[in-house]
Formats: C-alpha cells, sequence, structure tokens
C-alpha cells in the first residue's frame, strides 16, 4: 500500500518525501484536532467505577 501511494505522488525522491511529510503532519492535526476531542467524551477513560457509583477525576487546581 505505502510502495502504492509513493508511486503517484509527483516529482523526484526529495517532493516525494516532502509531500508525505506534510500529509503525515495534517492527518495528526486532523486527529488531535477534531477526530480526538468527538470521541474523548464517548470514549471517557478518565472516569472509574468503584462500588457501582461512577466517580469523577479530581478538581485541577
Amino acid at each position: 500500500m505505502y510502495s502504492w501511494i509513493w508511486r503517484r505522488l509527483p516529482g523526484q525522491w526529495q517532493t516525494k518525501a516532502a509531500i508525505a511529510a506534510a500529509l503525515v503532519v495534517a492527518l495528526a492535526a486532523v486527529l488531535w484536532y477534531v477526530v480526538f476531542p468527538w470521541a474523548e467524551p464517548k470514549l471517557q477513560f478518565d472516569h472509574g467505577v468503584v462500588d457501582g457509583t461512577p466517580t469523577s477525576p479530581a478538581p485541577r487546581s
């Protein structure tokens, strides 16, 4: 799959490497600012349950 993407990118290897790096950065930004904030309330890794009573995280000071 990666070789297929590499062959489809235009230019010499330097240009291909720059475009590939830009695509990786763009994907990371979309995940960080769009996907993860959307999914976090649905997953709630920081909420625990002890004896059947939901607990909230400690307040930040």
